[in-house]
């Protein structure tokens, strides 16, 4: 079946769904705020910018135009705005070409030019070129907007290719040791850095040992020890930027042994290729999503077991691979997969989750030409504002369907849950309670689809008013895509189109505001974020 096809009866299968009146099940979810079960950072949404230049294309498409490290228009208003809205936002700087850029300063003795396709080179790319004026711009953009900085070295400098995709020989680190040294001197904020792209394991363009590559990690150490001496804060050391092979990263740890890697890094592409006509399918299936759950898991044993000192970061991640699917990455429906898979990693302590990309490809949080946020840019901006870093436990009597993460709110007292109906015939009426049986006075239970539209309404007339004592009220986010078009690039949050304001600023994200006693309603193929200020959370004190 044709992806056209698949697409126009997956829309009309939504559309009669939506004429017919959707079935209205009872849910409960219990959660356990006395306990914390995992703790992100603060600051745990990140997105990337990659090096990928206009010309990488895949799938008979080039969606990645101006966007690359090395030519993004960082002067762009817009940019900007999007950035600076997180207040602040964790920008990964890397990608697969990472290990071909050079760092024109220094004495490099070999030219230092533009990226340009070429037969043999690391992902049919040459080696490319990072000009320091162009580094000074990029941490001009980073420092007005607030931008805390991972930056990802080139760990394939001064080595060869052995056989197939194996690399052998020392790491060249004078020019990384000649580009953080400039970048100590301009006074350039960066958190961490990064050593190599996805050359773990079996790797992916190519690979290195784990005995070889633990040493060279070894020497980074002890080249940014060496330059942030006098530094009150010295940036982190992150690796291996990597998918996940369990003895692989075992043996990295112990190799490098405590006080070296600060984060393990890890990457995750689990909706499969860009090109997958099952895509959409993948991304409604709870059990497909539940899926990558193994890997989260075992990650977390093998840091515990090996290297307790270090954390676990989502170091790239963008759904599907290969620069994401057409026409579905950067539409509403890609936000059932990236919020459901930013809960899964914050219970199993991830501590930072990046997105590919900020802006590029078909997975871009911005539209990579008008710098427009699609419907993911609200999603992070959401969790980023509302989901405090303590995770809570939960649990439900719904359906699979019913998908579900409770957290300290952010900046505030009580929780916040996320709530993603993957369903696409039922609507839930949830109540929460505490698993301390302490009575959170939620909904009582209404039937039929009439009720339904009331309580709708009800809610909606609670948009931007003052309540006379805030803990009778609740605060709820609901979205759903434009015209109920689930491949829309338009989300709508309860009911209002999110677009920028005339000045092209980012849009408030207001939320309606229900009485406790009022029904909650969770439409099906809809996200919800309930923030409840008076759950009674001592874990969140």
């Amino acid at each position: 079946m044709g992806f056209r096809v698949f697409s126009c009866i997956l829309s009309l299968a939504f559309l009669l769904h939506v004429n017919a009146a959707p079935e209205i099940m009872p849910a409960t979810v219990v959660v356990d705020a006395t306990v914390t079960v995992a703790e992100t950072d603060d600051n745990y949404v990140c997105a990337t910018l990659d090096w990928w230049p206009h010309d990488k294309c895949d799938y008979n498409h080039c969606p990645w135009g101006y966007t690359s490290v090395v030519n993004l228009d960082v002067s762009h208003p817009l940019l900007a705005k999007a950035i600076q809205a997180f207040r602040p936002l964790r920008i990964r700087v890397g990608g697969s070409l990472q290990d071909q850029v050079l760092y024109d300063v220094g004495n490099l003795g070999s030219p230092c030019h533009s990226f340009f396709k070429m037969k043999g080179g690391l992902f049919g790319f040459s080696k490319g070129c990072l000009h320091m004026e162009r580094w000074d711009a990029l941490n001009n953009l980073f420092s007005k907007t607030g931008a805390m900085i991972t930056f990802g070295l080139n760990a394939l400098r001064g080595r060869h290719k052995i056989k197939n995709k194996v690399w052998g020989g020392p790491w060249n680190s004078t020019n990384a040791h000649d580009f953080i040294s400039y970048t100590i001197t301009k006074g350039y904020k960066i958190e961490a850095w990064e050593f190599g792209n996805e050359l773990s394991g079996t790797g992916v363009g190519a690979s290195v040992s784990v005995d070889t590559y633990a040493k060279d990690v070894v020497k980074l150490k002890e080249i940014v020890d060496e330059l942030y001496n006098d530094s009150n804060k010295k940036p982190s050391i992150m690796a291996p930027g990597g998918f996940f092979e369990q003895g692989w990263y075992a043996k990295l740890l112990k190799v490098t042994g405590p006080g070296t890697l600060n984060t393990v890094s890890h990457h995750m592409y689990n909706l499969g290729a860009g090109v997958d006509h099952h895509l959409i399918e993948h991304i409604l299936d709870p059990n497909y999503l539940s899926k990558v759950s193994k890997t989260f898991s075992s990650l977390a044993q093998t840091i515990q077991q090996n290297g307790p000192w270090a954390s676990a970061w989502v170091g790239e991640s963008g759904g599907a691979f290969n620069s994401g699917g057409f026409h579905i990455s950067d539409t509403f429906v890609n936000s059932f997969w990236y919020l459901d898979q930013l809960g899964m990693a914050a219970a199993y302590d991830t501590k930072v989750y990046c997105r590919q990309t900020l802006i590029g490809g078909h997975y871009s949080l911005l539209n990579t030409t008008t710098f427009v946020p699609n419907p993911d840019y609200y999603s992070a901006l959401l969790w980023h504002r509302l989901m405090g870093k303590t995770v809570l436990g939960a649990t439900t009597t719904a359906s699979p369907y019913l998908r579900y993460y409770a957290h300290c709110s952010k900046g505030r007292a009580g929780i916040t849950l996320l709530l993603i109906n993957l369903s696409n015939n039922t609507d839930f009426i949830v109540k929460v309670r505490s698993s301390s049986n302490s009575k959170l006075n939620l909904q009582q239970s209404s039937d039929g689809a009439s009720s339904f539209v009331n309580g709708l309404k009800r809610s909606i007339s609670w948009v931007g008013s003052e309540a006379t004592d805030g803990s009778l009220f609740r605060e709820e986010y609901h979205l759903s895509p434009k015209d109920g078009d689930l491949q829309s690039k338009t989300m709508l949050l309860n009911g209002i189109q999110l677009q920028l304001t005339e000045k092209g600023d980012i849009p408030k994200l207001e939320p309606v505001r229900s009485r406790l006693s009022s029904p909650l309603y969770i439409s099906s193929l809809s996200i919800s974020f309930i923030v409840l200020p008076n759950f009674d959370s001592p874990a969140c004190a």
